[in-house]
């Protein structure tokens, strides 16, 4: 999520005039998503997600660890990166792990590229001269369509499917899906056809944004989302720990996601990004930092995955 915020949140806005659903059933998100769940009003859950799963083998390996002996409860994979089969093989056999979808329509780094999981001549617009996905949102934009981002979605999530990935929810690598309106009416489509949760933002945020009545319109749809989510804050993250304590510290009462890219130290990850030292940081944050962890348990936080919103946004959407 790169991007200019009010890009986003205008794009989100621009969704209620373009996006008609057959449902008319309303089935409404009134209650905090936490109560809804079974838990007490001032319980406060916190998701903690690690996106770019399966983008290299450092990645995956903190994922795993982060989710076996951490506090890391799901993890957003990208189905076209060259380590998905490891982690699609650990997810099959691991059933009671939480993973879903990173939708994937960049491919940002400047020597490690991939390209589309869908046959390229039905995505030409998503593809660069050399057969890559394009590095930049604005460039998906300038040169594809978003029925292409749908057709490229679609496929994504049906490769996940067909590894034996039991997917939980759906977000979007760089906010591609998430910037346009047009894009989010595709990634609204695509959670809405394979009946799974998605990642939106808070309330507050979107009230900000003026737009206070698009969680309320998807709710009514019967999809699920998460009552906060951190990412106005993100602009002033600068050190990792220090701002994830303070994040935890602050927790409201409902489910809150926040999303990492954990990591393990390598020189795979030094030769792929720039962001090697924060992604490391951010593994061992919520993989074996003893603070963190009494912190979590001090403030009384209950870890959860995307699983427990997928088992409601199912029962919902059955009424």
């Amino acid at each position: 999520m790169k991007r200019n915020r009010r890009d986003w949140m205008l794009g989100m806005g621009l969704i209620m005039g373009l996006f008609v659903l057959t449902s008319q059933v309303t089935l409404g998100q009134e209650q905090l998503l936490s109560v809804r769940l079974g838990y007490k009003p001032t319980d406060r859950l916190l998701i903690v997600n690690c996106d770019d799963v399966g983008m290299c083998n450092s990645a995956n390996l903190a994922a795993i660890e982060g989710m076996e002996k951490g506090s890391i409860t799901s993890g957003t994979i990208m189905t076209p990166c060259p380590w998905f089969g490891a982690i699609a093989d650990y997810a099959k056999n691991h059933p009671e792990r939480d993973f879903g979808v990173h939708l994937t329509h960049t491919a940002e780094w400047r020597f490690y590229r991939w390209g589309p999981v869908a046959p390229k001549e039905e995505v030409k617009g998503l593809c660069d001269p050399n057969g890559f996905l394009w590095s930049s949102v604005e460039e998906v934009y300038a040169h594809a369509k978003p029925e292409e981002a749908l057709t490229e979605g679609r496929a994504q999530i049906k490769k996940a499917l067909a590894a034996g990935i039991p997917v939980t929810h759906i977000d979007s690598h760089m906010g591609t899906m998430q910037y346009s309106a047009d894009y989010v009416k595709a990634y609204i489509q695509l959670a809405m056809e394979f009946n799974l949760p998605l990642r939106m933002p808070s309330q507050s945020t979107m009230e900000k944004f003026k737009q206070p009545n698009i969680r309320a319109e998807l709710a009514r749809q019967g999809v699920v989302f998460t009552d906060y989510f951190v990412y106005e804050e993100m602009q002033d993250y600068k050190e990792v720990k220090p701002f994830w304590t303070k994040v935890i510290q602050n927790l409201k009462p409902g489910v809150t996601e926040i999303f990492i890219h954990a990591s393990r130290m390598s020189d795979e990850l030094k030769a792929i990004t720039g962001t090697a030292e924060k992604r490391s940081q951010e593994a061992a944050c919520f993989t074996s930092d003893p603070d963190i962890k009494q912190l979590l348990k001090d403030q009384g936080i209950i870890l959860i995955g995307y699983r427990p919103l997928m088992e409601l946004q199912h029962r919902l959407r059955k009424q």
